[in-house]
C-alpha cells in the first residue's frame, strides 16, 4: 500500500478493492461484475411497547378510543350547531376577521371529527396490530389456487389480527364514531335543500290599490307626470318596509312608459294600460338581468346582457335575442288623487325561466 492509499498493481491498472487517485491518469478497470447480488434482507424486526407489556397495550387501546370518542363529540357538536347557531350570526375570528359563526362552527367540528377518526385508525395500526415485516418474491400475475386459498383465510382472520374482539372500547367507540360520522353527510344533504319555494318564484310585492313609485326616491307618479316617451322606473309603495327589501325589489322592478295608445297593436296591452301609459316587468326572462334601455323611435326595450329585444307595441313580444317569453305586462289604474295605482299584481310569474315553467 502506498502512502497515497494505493496499492501499485502495474502502470495505470487498478485491481479490485484499490483506490486510485484521479490525477494519475487514464485508470482501466478490471471489468469484474459479480454474477449475483446478495440479498440484503430485512433488518432485524424490532418489538412495540405493546408487543412486549400489556400495559402498554391497554395505553394504546384507551389512546384510540379517547382519539375516537373526540370524533364523537365534535361530531354532536356539529349536529347541535347546524340547528342552533344562525347563519347570519358573524364574529371576529382571529386570523380571519368577520365571518360567519355556523360556517367556522360547522367546519371545524367537522374537520375535528374526521381528522380524530383518521388519527386513530393509524394510530391503533401502528401499536396494536401485527408488525411483522414480510417480504414475498415475484410470481406470475395470477395467484395460484393456495396462494388465493390463503388471501381468503387471512381476510378471514383479519377480525381476530386486529384484536378487535379482545379490545372492545376500541370497537364501541369506532362503531360510534363512524356512525355518528355519517350523520353530518346526511344532514347536510337533507338541510340544504332547504323549503320548497311554493309561491315565492311566482308573486311579487304587487298588490291591488298600490302606488307606483319612483326608483329610488319612492315618490308617486301622478297619470299628468307621464308624457309620450317618458320612461319611469318604479317599484310598489312600501317595498321599502318588507323584511326582504333586495329580494322583492328583484322581482317587483316595473318599467313604465308613455306610448301613443294608437300604436298599441295587442287590445290585451291596451286594456291593461292606462291611457297613453303601460307598465311591464324590468326583469328580463332570459337570464334576468335589468330591461332598462328603451328606444323612443322605435318602441323597442333592450336587455343589456344578452340583447334581448321586446317590442312595447306588440305586448312586449320577443323581437330578437335568447329570451323566449315576453315581458309580463302589469295591469295599472288611477286612484282618486290622480296617482298611478296597480289594478292588480302580475298574473304570471316574472323573470327568467325555471323548471316549472318549462
Amino acid at each position: 500500500m502506498s502512502e497515497h492509499g494505493t496499492e501499485s498493481a502495474g502502470e495505470g491498472v487498478s485491481q479490485p478493492g484499490t483506490t486510485a487517485r484521479l490525477d494519475q491518469g487514464d485508470i482501466e478497470g478490471s471489468g469484474g461484475i459479480p454474477e449475483r447480488f446478495t440479498n440484503p434482507g430485512l433488518p432485524p424486526h424490532v418489538p412495540r411497547s405493546a408487543d412486549l407489556d400489556e400495559k402498554a397495550a391497554h395505553r394504546a387501546e384507551r389512546q384510540v378510543a379517547t382519539l375516537f370518542g373526540i370524533s364523537m363529540v365534535a361530531t354532536v357538536i356539529f349536529l347541535v350547531a347546524y340547528f342552533a347557531i344562525d347563519q347570519k350570526t358573524y364574529e371576529s375570528i382571529p386570523g380571519i376577521g368577520q365571518a360567519s359563526l355556523s360556517n367556522v362552527v360547522l367546519g371545524v367540528s367537522l374537520g375535528v371529527s374526521l381528522l380524530c377518526i383518521g388519527l386513530g385508525a393509524v394510530h391503533w395500526a401502528r401499536t396494536l396490530m401485527p408488525d411483522t415485516e414480510v417480504a414475498e418474491d415475484r410470481h406470475p400475475q395470477r395467484s395460484s389456487d393456495q396462494a388465493r386459498r390463503d388471501a381468503v383465510e387471512t381476510a378471514t382472520s383479519g377480525r381476530a389480527a386486529s384484536q378487535i374482539g379482545r379490545r372492545p372500547m376500541i370497537k364501541f367507540t369506532l362503531g360510534g364514531a363512524l356512525g355518528l360520522f355519517a350523520l353530518p353527510l346526511v344532514l347536510q344533504l337533507a338541510g340544504s335543500l332547504g323549503p320548497l319555494p311554493e309561491a315565492g318564484l311566482s308573486t311579487t310585492f304587487w298588490r291591488k290599490g298600490m302606488r307606483l313609485v319612483r326608483d329610488p326616491e319612492m315618490t308617486p307618479i301622478k297619470a299628468s307626470d307621464v308624457t309620450l316617451g317618458s320612461v319611469f322606473h318604479v317599484i310598489p309603495e312600501g317595498i321599502d318596509t318588507s323584511a326582504h327589501v333586495l329580494e322583492e325589489k328583484a322581482k317587483a322592478a316595473v318599467i313604465l312608459i308613455g306610448i301613443d295608445a294608437a300604436l298599441i297593436q295587442v287590445p290585451k296591452e291596451r286594456a291593461w294600460g292606462y291611457g297613453s301609459m303601460v307598465a311591464y316587468s324590468k326583469i328580463c326572462t332570459h337570464v334576468g338581468c335589468p330591461v332598462g334601455l328603451y328606444e323612443h323611435r322605435t318602441h323597442h326595450l333592450l336587455c343589456p346582457c344578452h340583447q334581448s329585444t321586446f317590442d312595447v307595441t306588440q305586448n312586449c313580444a320577443v323581437i330578437f335575442g335568447p329570451a323566449h317569453r315576453p315581458l309580463p305586462q302589469l295591469p295599472i289604474t288611477v286612484d282618486a288623487q290622480g296617482y298611478l295605482v296597480a289594478e292588480s299584481g302580475f298574473h304570471e310569474p316574472v323573470g327568467p325561466s325555471f323548471w316549472e315553467r318549462g
